[in-house]
């Protein structure tokens, strides 16, 4: 999961002004009042508070860095938990100051300046974006461009972020362009209801700070707690749910309504805490990365280091950290952060994709480099004339029609690009390939030739579309067969002909399940009861793997369990395979042998079942997602295909594999030939089918479209009975 997000908006008056944006901001939340100062001035009660502007530009760095794919500074994502914090603290502060001064809170106008704020860059960003992703991003994925956009406009897109992150077969697609908009998301469907719970708390609180904060904190505690249990059970869900990132945005309010005493701490321990806050940051960017379980535990590291800087900030000292973050350039950064982060996330993607060029860390820091441009141009151009301009000042009413107009004009615009794709074939039909080796008296050489002459370009009627390949699943993954990461359920799955005696066992991860399709058609056209037993990442070595940075325990847990089960099950015969791609969670001295004996503890297991044991070898893979070349070269296919060379994942465990079935009696099957010509090359599209449904899975087409040539290898190794489990004709 890319984990991308922008800052939130800034309301401290400062010059260059609180909002983030370097220009005029009398009104702490963006637009001035009626009576309120000249552009530049404090509002009324405010202090000035530069190291608020220097705390975003140093998230905001962090953040980029991150995006960019500076190694080291892997964890960089935290930033956004730090402009959560931030963008809690000075909305509340503004709440807290319109209740003291009106005793009331007038939402029209808080909306309203949320929408000048907010809507006249993110619209003017999302429409360059959905060009950009129209004309140089991948064409495959423009109607899920589409709907993130659309989403992004309602403040929807974390949900829909977060439930296409629970897909496994999604998990590694590109990134939408529009992702960063999830934080914003998040933000808005916190302020829909705290200006109310705020109001109705201060109503009954009477002014009284304890019983005012009251209800939040309990808020904020709820939502910590789902925190930690949904990062554990579902992390889409844990990064992207506003529900699980409630409590960072209502850390910073606590802060605002604690505000009062915080100005009275004693000036030594004020900076000490605003130093240590700060010092957190960067540790966490260092200490984090991909693998770490986040948000959960690890976000109170960022939350607690932003609510230290901005506590510590409330008491000035000479000696805080103040002094570092109300440097010029620092100021000058913050100033521009919210364009930034608008602009530096569709640069990362697209400008790479626009100037033919691969995405290397020294490119990419140049194009997000570049976004300050665009930025600085958004914030003069855009922002700062619409914000102040006279005809929106005091007139709350006209500036929400405003933003209706912009959100309409957004929705317009992605509504076009759904009417006029892209096009993304050649127009000519393909034959068959399901058709053709059904009918080929030796499916194998049919096969051989087919590879040895793939398509120039996609046929008019490939199977299925190019856009729904990464949308079409097999029955298990629909039926919930494919075991999650943390799961180690054992649901039936049952195939084929379930009345049958004779049994057909899959068994292993995602790349054993990528041939269920397979197997599938062929237990019932020989009418076999197939029993489907797959879990993500699992290897059928006998070995502990790493999965985000931890022993990856549940696999274990599952794969004993599985093993008794086939044992229980007497099958014919066993089909296992799994991804050469793991890391060892303890590696001995000779991880080697360390995997090979793996393998051999369970091929001994699955004999003793009484069962014949097919060792299925990982598949070439692409060089990178297959259906995403494909969209952006549809005329070029040469150019999404691969070379043996580099397509095989591990070469070693091709060796480890072998041994260990040497070992144990399992027959093993290389399936290079099924995907790479005579000449090495693997090309993606074979007649009428699409081979990969991104950067290492076959399609299900495909793999049910080759289903002859496993038949036929499986009769020449083990014959056509296999309930009598004859003696296997072993290949010379």
């Amino acid at each position: 999961m890319v984990r991308a997000s922008w800052p939130a908006e800034s309301a401290a008056p400062a010059p260059p002004p609180p909002d983030g944006h370097g220009g005029p901001a009398p009104d702490p939340s963006g637009t001035p009042a009626p009576g309120t100062p000249a552009p530049g001035a404090p509002a009324a009660g405010a202090r000035l508070r530069l190291d608020i502007q220097g705390l975003r530009a140093f998230a905001v760095v962090l953040v980029v860095l991150s995006h960019a794919g500076v190694r080291w500074l892997a964890g960089g994502y935290i930033g956004v938990d730090v402009f959560f914090v931030i963008s809690g603290f000075l909305i509340t502060s503004l709440l807290s100051r319109e209740l003291a001064r009106t005793g009331r809170v007038s939402l029209r106008r808080f909306y309203a300046r949320r929408a000048l704020r907010l809507l006249p860059a993110s619209t003017a960003v999302g429409l360059v974006t959905l060009g950009g992703a129209w004309l140089f991003l991948s064409k495959v994925r423009l109607q899920e461009y589409v709907g993130d956009a659309l989403s992004s406009t309602v403040y929807l897109v974390n949900f829909r972020l977060a439930n296409a992150g629970t897909d496994y077969l999604r998990a590694d697609s590109p990134p939408s362009p529009f992702q960063h908009y999830w934080s914003l998301a998040v933000e808005e469907q916190f302020y829909l209801l705290w200006p109310l719970l705020l109001w109705a708390s201060w109503r009954l609180a009477r002014r009284r700070t304890g019983l005012l904060a009251a209800p939040l904190a309990v808020l904020c505690a709820i939502s910590f707690a789902l925190n930690v249990s949904v990062t554990d059970a579902s992390p889409s869900w844990g990064y992207f749910g506003s529900h699980t990132r409630l409590w960072e945005l209502g850390a910073g309010a606590l802060l605002a309504l604690s505000a009062g005493r915080l100005e009275r701490l004693p000036a030594q321990p004020a900076a000490a805490m605003s130093w240590i806050g700060l010092v957190s940051l960067p540790a966490a960017a260092l200490l984090f990365d991909g693998d770490t379980p986040f948000p959960g535990w690890y976000a109170l590291v960022p939350v607690l280091g932003a609510a230290l800087v901005l506590a510590g900030g409330c008491r000035p000292t000479r000696s805080g950290a103040g002094l570092l973050l109300s440097l010029r350039p620092l100021t000058w950064v913050g100033g521009l952060s919210y364009g930034w982060y608008l602009w530096h996330w569709p640069a990362l993607l697209i400008l790479p994709a626009a100037l033919n060029r691969q995405p290397t860390v020294g490119f990419t820091l140049l194009c997000a480099a570049f976004a300050l441009l665009p930025a600085w141009g958004t914030l003069h151009l855009v922002e700062n004339p619409v914000r102040f301009h006279r005809l929106f000042r005091g007139r709350p009413v006209r500036a929400l029609g405003l933003g209706a107009g912009l959100t309409a004009c957004a929705v317009t615009a992605a509504l076009v690009a759904t009417a006029f794709p892209p096009r993304i074939s050649s127009g000519l039909a393909a034959p068959r390939l399901k058709s053709v080796l059904t009918a080929a008296a030796d499916p194998q050489a049919r096969l051989t030739g087919l590879l040895a002459a793939p398509a120039p370009s996609l046929p008019a009627n490939l199977s299925p579309a190019l856009t729904e390949i990464k949308t079409t699943s097999s029955s298990i993954y629909r039926d919930g067969c494919h075991i999650g990461y943390r799961s180690t359920a054992t649901p039936p799955c049952v195939y084929g002909d379930p009345s049958a005696s004779r049994t057909v066992v899959l068994f292993g991860d995602s790349h054993a399940a990528q041939w269920f399709p397979a197997l599938e058609r062929l237990a019932r056209e020989h009418h076999w009861k197939l029993v489907s037993l797959t879990k993500a990442s699992c290897k059928v070595a006998a070995v502990t793997t790493v999965y985000q940075g931890r022993p990856y325990t549940s696999c274990d847990r599952w794969r004993t369990r599985e093993l008794a089960r086939i044992r229980s099950l007497h099958p014919a015969l066993v089909v296992t395979s799994s991804s050469d791609s793991a890391d060892l969670a303890r590696p001995s001295v000779d991880p080697r042998r360390q995997w090979t004996d793996g393998f051999e503890r369970t091929y001994r297991e699955l004999r003793k079942s009484g069962a014949e044991v097919l060792a299925v070898q990982d598949t070439p893979w692409p060089d990178g997602d297959a259906v995403e070349c494909a969209g952006a070269h549809p005329m070029e296919l040469r150019r999404c295909a691969s070379d043996i060379g580099h397509a095989v994942r591990d070469p070693g465990k091709k060796r480890e594999i072998t041994e260990a079935a040497a070992a144990t009696g399992v027959l093993v099957v290389d399936p290079v030939p099924w995907l790479c010509g005579a000449g090495g090359t693997c090309p993606v599209v074979v007649e009428d089918t699409f081979v990969y449904r991104d950067d290492s899975h076959l399609t299900e087409s495909y793999a049910e479209a080759i289903a002859p040539v496993l038949d036929q290898t499986m009769t020449t190794l083990y014959g056509t009975d296999l309930s009598r489990h004859p003696e296997p004709v072993r290949p010379r």
